[in-house]
């Protein structure tokens, strides 16, 4: 059962997505917009089946791709790119398939980077997306591959296992927390100021999660 804070963030960027898609249709060459878009699809594939994840991921990664036609320097696109990328290799259940999106997400990151030197969340996912690749591994020989690909509740006795697994590869627990909380709160933080920097009258915007 979903916890409240889960569920009102589920309905935020529910909410943050439709009107996104209401914009597009007045507006389609918004790129600000087709980047909110994007991650607010990002963050709604945290709530699906593997299938259905990897569609929503594939759509944002769609709405990017679309936003940096209309403008290729767009960092924040890049780097939400770079996520989608990341996001989507991670639910590969086999490294020679996910290799491929691990490596376009190091250059989207790359390419954010060269255009915000500056920008730390753009740095830390560059330097993080490095290390990806092992932790993908480390989940496939592990057998932590239902657990993080979102598959739902296991056994007992895999939760049982798991835990102790954790338990012994504590710097791939924590990689793993820089990649599925770090990078994905990032997200929430970038879709949310973009809703906030938008011109829509205060009373449209949903709350913030």
């Amino acid at each position: 059962m979903e916890s409240s804070s889960e569920l009102d963030r589920l309905l935020f960027f529910e909410q943050a997505r439709k009107i996104s898609e209401a914009t597009y249709a007045s507006n389609p060459l918004d790129g600000d917009n087709l980047t909110r878009w994007a991650g607010a699809l990002l963050e709604l594939s945290q709530f699906q089946s593997v299938p259905d994840s990897q569609k929503m991921i594939q759509d944002a990664i769609s709405k990017l791709e679309e936003a940096l036609s209309i403008n290729p320097k767009k960092h924040d696109a890049l780097w939400c790119l770079g996520n989608a990328q990341t996001s989507f290799a991670f639910l590969t259940s086999k490294e020679d398939e996910a290799r491929p999106y691990f490596e376009k997400a190091a250059q989207y990151f790359q390419q954010a980077v060269d255009e915000d030197p500056s920008n730390e969340i753009y740095l830390k996912s560059l330097e993080i997306s490095a290390k990806a690749p092992e932790l993908h591994q480390e989940i496939i020989k592990q057998g932590l591959g239902q657990q993080m690909l979102g598959a739902g509740p296991s056994s007992s006795t895999s939760t049982s296992s798991s835990a102790k697994t954790a338990t012994k590869n504590k710097k791939s627990s924590d990689l793993k927390y820089d990649l599925f909380g770090w990078v994905i709160l990032a997200v929430g933080i970038v879709a949310w100021v973009g809703f906030a920097k938008s011109q829509m009258p205060p009373s449209q915007l949903p709350p913030p999660p």
